[in-house]
């Protein structure tokens, strides 16, 4: 398991430059239910300090975008960073989503954390690169349908955690997935893997554990999702596409009421 952004030579079973981004979280635990019911005011810093980096990683990722349509690779500074920041960010992301209790540090590297991902950026075809925005478009949606699921029952997952001291397994695999597909979607998106997004419902099984890190603790890796967990994936897609058919509604609808409230006002001042 490697932390952040490793220049690491590709495993025999993955093709060079197509080494599909690896989470590591530890199998779900107790967890102290203090922190579990003030997890988001705790994490306020760590999210202001990820939204802040986040505007210069969009900078760099452009940046990077041009020197990999010259050089059908990101240069190592600019992998370095935004492999540090995706690291980063992911740890913060685990632990507002109450895959883990451990409070991330303020730091792209973190060794001693139990939230690892494992990069290993290769060459680049430059085709992809030059595409990538329009490339890049169905993993979008997926990962915003499910942030917007995730977003509409997070509250009944904190509640069910808060009361129990610990995230059932059913729920964590189904957080892990959507914790892994949107960080593999940030890798691709910023171009520090050239494979593509994908195993939202898991990991075939044999083939992934034997890739494992001997000796490796890890709930994650392989992701082995049994029916509940991807039930609640599902519901999570159901969920997201829901809300983001709702939402344009909602806003035309008010946006109306707006209108006619005004004009109805207008119409008591003049009588």
């Amino acid at each position: 398991m490697t932390t952040g952004w490793t220049p690491r030579p590709p495993d025999a079973g993955h093709p060079q430059g197509e080494h599909l981004p690896e989470l590591d979280v530890p199998p779900p635990g107790r967890q102290r239910r203090w922190t579990v019911l003030l997890r988001l005011l705790l994490l306020l810093p760590q999210l202001i300090v990820t939204a802040l980096l986040g505007i210069a990683a969009f900078f760099v990722t452009v940046a990077g975008w041009f020197a990999a349509l010259v050089l059908g690779r990101l240069p190592d500074g600019v992998a370095r960073f935004l492999g540090g920041f995706l690291a980063y960010e992911t740890r913060v992301a685990a632990s507002a989503m109450l895959l883990v209790d451990r409070y991330p540090p303020f730091s792209f590297e973190a060794p001693g954390h139990p939230v690892r991902i494992e990069l290993r950026p290769g060459p680049l075809n430059r085709a992809a690169v030059l595409f990538r925005l329009v490339l890049m478009i169905p993993a979008m949606i997926v990962t915003g349908l499910l942030q917007y699921g995730w977003g509409a029952v997070c509250w009944v997952f904190w509640l069910i955690t808060l009361v129990l001291g610990r995230m059932p397994a059913p729920v964590f695999g189904a957080v892990a997935a959507v914790v892994r597909f949107r960080m593999r979607y940030q890798a691709y998106a910023m171009m520090l893997t050239s494979a593509y997004p994908k195993r939202l419902f898991g990991d075939a099984g044999a083939a992934d554990a034997a890739a494992a890190a001997p000796g490796a603790v890890s709930g994650t890796r392989p992701l082995l999702l049994a029916a509940p967990a991807k039930a609640l994936v599902v519901l999570l897609l159901v969920l997201g596409i829901l809300v983001a058919c709702a939402s344009p509604t909602v806003q035309v609808q008010v946006r109306d009421d707006d209108r006619l409230e005004g004009v109805e006002t207008a119409a008591i001042r003049t009588s």
